[in-house]
């Protein structure tokens, strides 16, 4: 016999670019996801509606009552203008900003302050496509379907305290 190798057998080689699962991932609490769901939607009222309001409300009041004349009229739509105006800035410095942690670490704003991060369910770094996509996107087509929110949620108190979305986008939430 010789002791020739088999042409056909698969290559024989390291592959150093495949991350390895991480034996220390610790799920993020319940709690502390909750907390930062709402800080998000805090951050995002505070640089989108907040502005958008303080302007449009301060028109009218500006005004005072009972003035209804055509530079009053003008004054007020030149306000509504303005504040469309801020609440864009405030929705693109958002968004930028947003786009920014979530691509560096897998965190949004709120989970950055609160030191949790989205990771994919082996523990690999998540893409922001697949955050976008997966997590918010396909969640908020489904989200159409009555009762849809209360069970994605409902999802959490399972064993692996993951909500639907996190289960469509094959991810977890630990702590980071």
């Amino acid at each position: 016999m010789s002791s020739m190798t088999n042409p056909y057998a698969p290559p024989k080689a390291t592959v150093r670019d495949i991350s390895t699962p991480h034996t220390s991932m610790v799920y993020a609490d319940r709690s502390t996801r909750l907390g930062a769901a709402i800080l998000d939607g805090i951050i995002f009222m505070v640089m989108f509606y907040v502005p958008l309001l303080v302007v449009m409300f301060a028109g009218p009041l500006l005004a005072g009552p009972g003035r209804a004349d055509a530079a009053t009229r003008d004054a007020i739509g030149t306000m509504a203008i303005v504040g469309f105006l801020v609440a864009m800035v405030g929705l693109a410095v958002w968004c930028i900003w947003t786009y920014r942690t979530v691509k560096a670490n897998g965190q949004t704003i709120a989970k950055k302050m609160l030191n949790i991060k989205v990771v994919r369910s082996d523990g690999s770094p998540i893409s922001v496509g697949r955050i976008f996509w997966l997590r918010n996107v396909v969640n908020g087509l489904l989200g159409i379907i009555p009762l849809y929110g209360l069970v994605e949620l409902l999802f959490i108190f399972g064993e692996s305290q993951q909500c639907l979305h996190d289960k469509i986008a094959d991810t977890i939430v630990i702590k980071a």
